[in-house]
C-alpha cells in the first residue's frame, strides 16, 4: 500500500509538504502541488479513512437505522434515495436493518457512534410514532417516515392529509359525487390523515360528508373486497372508490367485477402507495397516490448535510412531502 512517505520520496519533498498538499494547505507552491498530485495518481495513493476520521472528527459516513425497510421492496426506495444523495455529498451510507429488535437497535447506534458517523437517519417502514434510544441525539439525526411525539427530533413524513384530499379530488373532478372511502382500521397517522383529506375534498366541492360511504377494515385485499361489497350493496351506492392502499383496491376490483360492473366506466377506483407489483399489473391498471419514499431518503440526507457542513442550525424541523398522483386507467 502506497504511503505519504512513498509520495514524498518519489517527489523529493518532505512528508509534511505532501500532507499539506493532501489537506489543501495554501502554503505550498503551485509547482510542488502539481508534482505531488501527479505522484498520487501515478502511485495509486489512497488516504487512510480511519486516520483521517481521527484527525478531522468526520468519517464521511451516515448511519442508517431501519426496522425492516431493507426487506420490504415497496419501502426500499428510502434507502436508494438516501444513498444517491449521500453520494452527491461524498458520503457513504452504513445501513443496519434491526427487524424491530430494540437490543439490536441500541447496539447498532452505539457502534455507529463509536465509528464517528457524521449523522444518523432513523427510518420506519410505515408512518408512525417511534421512541428511538436517547443516544441517537449524540450526532445530528433525522427520522424518516416516523416521528417522536414531542417533536424533539427532526422528521420527514408523507403528507397524508394532502394525499387523501388529492386522491378524492381526482374522483370528484371526473364527475363522481358519491365517493366511497375504504379506510384502514388501524389507529395510525395515515388512517386519520387520509380520512381528513377525503372530508376536506368533499367540503371544497360543496358535498356533505356521508358516513354511510366510509368503511374500515384491515388493509389487505380480502378486507378491501368485503368493504367494497358492502358499499356496492347500499341502496344508493358510490360510483367511485378511494381505497386506503393498493392491496385494498385490488380486493375492490374483485368485488366490482364479481357484480358484472366495469372499471372505470361503472366504478372508478383510486388507491394509495403505488405498489408497482399491484398497481401496474391490475387490469385496468390502477390510478394511485405515490408514497414519497425516495424523496424522503434524499431529503433526510440533504437536511443532515446542512447541519454537518455548518450551513444551518440544529433545530428540529418537521417536513411533510407530497404524495403525487400516478394516473393510470382506473379513473376517467
Amino acid at each position: 500500500m502506497t504511503t505519504i512517505k512513498d509520495i514524498a520520496d518519489h517527489v523529493g519533498v518532505s512528508f509534511k509538504t505532501v500532507s499539506r498538499v493532501l489537506n489543501n494547505h495554501p502554503s505550498v507552491s503551485e509547482e510542488t502541488r502539481t508534482r505531488v498530485w501527479a505522484a498520487v495518481q501515478e502511485l495509486g495513493y489512497r488516504p487512510n479513512a480511519a486516520a483521517r476520521s481521527m484527525r478531522t472528527g468526520k468519517s464521511h459516513t451516515i448511519g442508517f437505522i431501519t426496522d425492516s425497510i431493507a426487506t420490504r421492496p415497496h419501502a426500499g426506495n428510502v434507502i436508494l434515495g438516501a444513498q444517491h444523495e449521500a453520494w452527491q455529498h461524498g458520503r457513504l451510507l452504513l445501513v443496519v436493518n434491526t427487524e424491530q429488535d430494540p437490543t439490536m437497535e441500541e447496539e447498532a447506534i452505539s457502534m455507529m457512534l463509536e465509528r464517528q458517523v457524521d449523522a444518523i437517519i432513523y427510518a420506519a417502514w410505515y408512518h408512525r410514532p417511534v421512541s428511538p434510544p436517547p443516544m441517537i441525539k449524540g450526532v445530528p439525526c433525522v427520522l424518516v417516515d416516523c416521528f417522536v411525539e414531542d417533536y424533539s427530533i427532526s422528521s420527514v413524513v408523507p403528507d397524508e392529509v394532502r394525499g387523501g384530499r388529492e386522491a378524492t379530488e381526482q374522483l370528484l373532478k371526473n364527475g363522481h359525487h358519491r365517493v366511497g372511502f375504504i379506510n384502514n382500521e388501524d389507529k395510525i397517522p395515515a388512517t386519520f390523515g387520509r380520512l381528513q383529506g377525503y372530508r376536506a375534498a368533499l367540503t371544497a366541492h360543496g358535498i356533505d360528508f356521508d358516513k354511510e360511504l366510509v368503511i374500515e377494515g384491515q388493509s389487505d385485499s380480502s378486507n378491501g373486497y368485503e368493504c367494497a361489497q358492502h358499499l356496492l350493496s347500499l341502496s344508493d351506492p358510490p360510483t367511485a372508490l378511494f381505497c386506503f392502499n393498493d392491496q385494498m383496491a385490488m380486493g375492490a376490483y374483485e368485488a366490482v367485477k364479481e357484480r358484472g360492473l366495469g372499471i372505470p366506466e361503472d366504478i372508478a377506483i383510486i388507491g394509495f402507495d403505488n405498489l408497482e407489483l399491484i398497481a401496474a399489473t391490475l387490469r385496468p391498471s390502477l390510478t394511485t397516490m405515490q408514497l414519497p419514499h425516495y424523496e424522503m431518503g434524499r431529503w433526510a440526507v440533504d437536511y443532515l448535510m446542512g447541519i454537518v457542513d455548518g450551513d444551518q442550525e440544529r433545530l428540529p424541523v418537521h417536513e411533510k412531502l407530497e404524495c403525487p398522483l400516478v394516473a393510470r386507467q382506473s379513473v376517467t
